[in-house]
């Protein structure tokens, strides 16, 4: 199972799906799936831990999810909460840094401080940063993004015939201190992206496999990791340059 860390990739991304189907098929609540789903985090951490890995990217709720029913939401962001309060001492403890990606709005106070509170205390960490995708959505950031080029740009007086550059717009996204998706891992079966990271995964490798979130463990990222050794990375070149 050794891997180079110089071909370990510096980011993956995780559309964690499943929790819902993993629960249905038991007779469980979808509440009980999601409860399921993070001890998968639990296992995702741990692992990547001992396999080297820098940067994982969750995407834990997005901006769609608002249409789901109160009660769901409701029972996710206690989730959420408990996870924090339970977890936090321990992630900090091993050097694991936590991140946010996503707009504060419609985040409840408590949300919001729990959220702060976890950044704050593990904000030297440097063994991993685990980015926690919550009220995100990615056409979302990029219009967030293009707002604050535009206002820096008027307090600047610089004009707005200037070509925009990436890394003008890059500094704005919530994912400005993290290096690109290297490889982006689905769940469940289904094959989209649902608006997570699009920026940031212009150049990923896409991971689909059929396994439930909350049967993911550390083997199955293994699997993932050894499909990515497989796989050549071109960037728009040709293979041989």
């Amino acid at each position: 199972m050794g891997f180079l860390k110089s071909d370990l990739p510096k980011h993956i991304a995780v559309i964690m799906d499943g929790n819902g189907r993993w629960a249905t098929a038991r007779g469980k609540s979808r509440s009980e799936g999601h409860r399921e789903g993070s001890l998968a985090i639990d296992r995702l951490m741990d692992a990547s831990l001992e396999l080297g890995l820098q940067n994982i990217s969750l995407y834990a709720f997005s901006t769609e999810n608002w249409k789901r029913p109160i009660p769901e939401i409701r029972s996710i962001f206690n989730l959420l909460i408990e996870f924090i309060e339970t977890r936090l001492d321990t992630i900090h403890a091993r050097g694991i840094k936590i991140h946010h990606s996503g707009s504060r709005k419609r985040l409840t106070r408590g949300v919001l401080d729990k959220i702060d509170f976890a950044i704050d205390k593990t904000k030297k960490n440097k063994n991993l940063t685990v980015n926690f995708c919550l009220n995100y959505g990615s056409r979302d950031e990029l219009l967030k993004a293009a707002q604050e080029v535009f206002l820096e740009r008027k307090r600047s007086k610089v004009s707005f015939e200037k070509p925009l550059k990436e890394k003008e717009l890059e500094k704005f996204l919530y994912t400005s201190t993290l290096p690109p998706v290297d490889l982006l891992i689905r769940t469940a079966g289904e094959q989209r992206l649902s608006n997570f990271l699009l920026w940031q995964s212009a150049y990923a490798e896409l991971y689909f496999t059929d396994t439930l979130w909350p049967d993911f463990d550390k083997n199955s990222l293994v699997d993932s990791l050894k499909w990515y050794e497989t796989r050549t990375r071109k960037f728009g070149g040709l293979e041989n340059g």
